[in-house]
């Protein structure tokens, strides 16, 4: 196990952030892990592993390590469903791809979603549908101060919109090394109703009977028609939440804005696309710099080259204000901002 350090990190960050580790290493067993944090560089531990949540803006004063463990296991298999443990570090699309090449349905909606396995249930990952927690059953977690490692129950990891428990109680006290998904078999569920996905299968003639992997490729076509590839510019897809709002608060909205699109999640909560929220405040392809906001899609701020950190996050707090001041909406970023 190599040890860097004053290494800039900006290959493992989506955003490309040219900032500095402390100590940097890579993980690829547990083992590894579990030695690094014994044998740390520093006090201070960062763990990171696709890197495609995170806005830095600052040199982390900590060991930085990166979670690179591979694997991919069939635990049991019945006529009806599959149940998988994944390692962290498998990269999430590419896990995508394995399940739709070996007819495993369930993940095909969040397809093309940037990062590792890892990360994906501490944003509760969702896209057109689906959230992970839907096929979620448990993790493998290193507590980090013991050295002991726990599994964590769907439960246990607190999901929510955009979030769960290592976002709150837990964070920073857990690496995790692998997660537990129960995939189904044929007769598949299709979630094909959320977005553009009816119109994509009807235009590519496969509306009537569609597969798991053609509503994987309807979702790999709307997302690359507007997301940025973060390998060609810097992003770390959708920056803000979609904000959920009360049913006094939306009929007043409505009312002014009755072209305005809305999903209605219980008879008293509905969620208001930021993206809308932002392109109608004016702020879709605005720029500083070499940081701005995609002109395709208002959800996600770019780095057109060598911006900062700091910089990404003025353009952030500029849409934050705008909105609040057009709405009196408040946004709150999905990404992690150190």
């Amino acid at each position: 196990m190599n040890v860097y350090k004053d290494i800039s990190i900006k290959p493992h960050n989506s955003f490309g952030i040219d900032v500095n580790a402390a100590y940097f290493s890579e993980s690829y067993h547990l083992e590894d892990l579990k030695n690094l944090l014994t044998n740390r560089c520093h006090s201070n531990v960062f763990i990171i592993s696709g890197g495609s949540n995170l806005l830095l803006t600052k040199d982390i004063d900590a060991h930085v390590i990166k979670i690179c463990h591979k694997g991919i296991k069939l635990v049991t298999e019945t006529e009806k469903e599959v149940i998988l443990d994944v390692a962290a570090g498998e990269n999430w699309h590419d896990l995508v791809l394995w399940c739709l090449d070996h007819h495993y349905g369930g993940i095909e909606n969040l397809s093309l979603i940037p990062g590792c396995v890892g990360s994906a249930p501490i944003q509760n990952i969702g896209a057109y549908g689906v959230e992970l927690k839907d096929v979620f059953v448990s993790c493998e977690v290193l507590e980090i101060e013991t050295l002991k490692t726990f599994t964590l129950s769907a439960q246990a990891c607190e999901f929510g919109y955009r979030t769960s428990v290592f976002k709150t109680a837990a964070k920073g006290k857990y690496v995790i090394c692998a997660i537990r998904i129960r995939l189904s078999k044929q007769p598949h569920r299709l979630q094909t109703k959320y977005g553009d996905i009816q119109r994509v299968l009807k235009e590519n003639n496969t509306d009537k009977n569609p597969s798991i992997k053609d509503v994987s490729e309807a979702v790999i076509s709307i997302r690359k028609s507007k997301l940025p590839d973060p390998k060609i510019l810097g992003n770390s897809g959708s920056f803000f939440k979609n904000p959920t709002v009360d049913s006094d608060f939306f009929n007043a909205f409505h009312a002014k804005w009755p072209k305005a699109p809305f999903y209605k999640i219980t008879d008293n909560q509905y969620k208001i696309p930021a993206g809308w929220l932002i392109e109608q405040s004016g702020l879709k392809g605005y720029r500083e710099n070499d940081a701005g906001i995609h002109e395709k899609q208002a959800l996600v701020i770019v780095n057109y080259g060598n911006a900062s950190g700091k910089q990404l996050l003025t353009i952030a707090q500029k849409v934050i204000q705008t909105v609040k001041e057009k709405f009196a909406i408040h946004l709150d970023p999905e990404v992690n901002i150190i």
